[in-house]
């Protein structure tokens, strides 16, 4: 059976996000839905070093406390790759001469619209605005290089809990063909 929405209302929004409030008839039969709708959609970063390590950081969270992510953030209505080239100049101080595209995401895709690019940066060098003035805004900790197995570790221990984070290196293991 398909969705049927019968009618639907913003309940709340801001510069960010709006909140609307669906009517709605799915397989369970009538009922109300809510939807987060995502203003503009966010990129990640899977920064890769000649060495092939990744490059973490670790940084409060209001909603969830300290957390270990890829460098990642809001797109401000610019093009993705724009984006992407900004959060991890911002986010670590490093520029990256490649870039790939590796994929879209959508988070929490049972309640919310979050449409998320996905993408791998090599050939890195020291940006040449660094970011520490961006890094303290963003509460981000600090910045690591952590090999791909560690990486994998971290997640498979707990350390890294950021489900945009687990999947951008999932995406990114899958092109590199790193699986371990």
């Amino acid at each position: 059976m398909r969705w049927v929405t019968h009618e639907s209302s913003t309940v709340y929004e801001n510069p960010w996000i709006s909140v609307r409030e669906d009517r709605v008839t799915g397989p369970g039969g009538d009922g109300i839905y809510g939807v987060v709708t995502m203003r503009n959609p966010a990129v990640f970063v899977v920064a890769v070093d000649d060495e092939h390590r990744l490059c973490l950081v670790t940084l409060e969270r209001y909603t969830t406390g300290r957390s270990i992510e890829v460098p990642a953030g809001g797109s401000d209505g610019e093009d993705p790759l724009t984006a992407a080239r900004r959060e991890l100049a911002e986010e670590t101080g490093f520029e990256a001469e490649t870039w790939e595209r590796i994929g879209t995401m959508n988070a929490l895709n049972g309640i919310a619209d979050a449409p998320e690019h996905v993408f791998l940066a090599r050939d890195l060098r020291a940006a040449a605005h660094a970011g520490a003035e961006a890094q303290e805004e963003e509460g981000i900790d600090a910045v690591a290089w952590v090999p791909f197995a560690e990486a994998l570790a971290m997640i498979a221990d707990g350390r890294i809990t950021d489900g945009e984070t687990v999947a951008a290196i999932a995406m990114a293991g899958i092109r590199l063909g790193r699986f371990r």
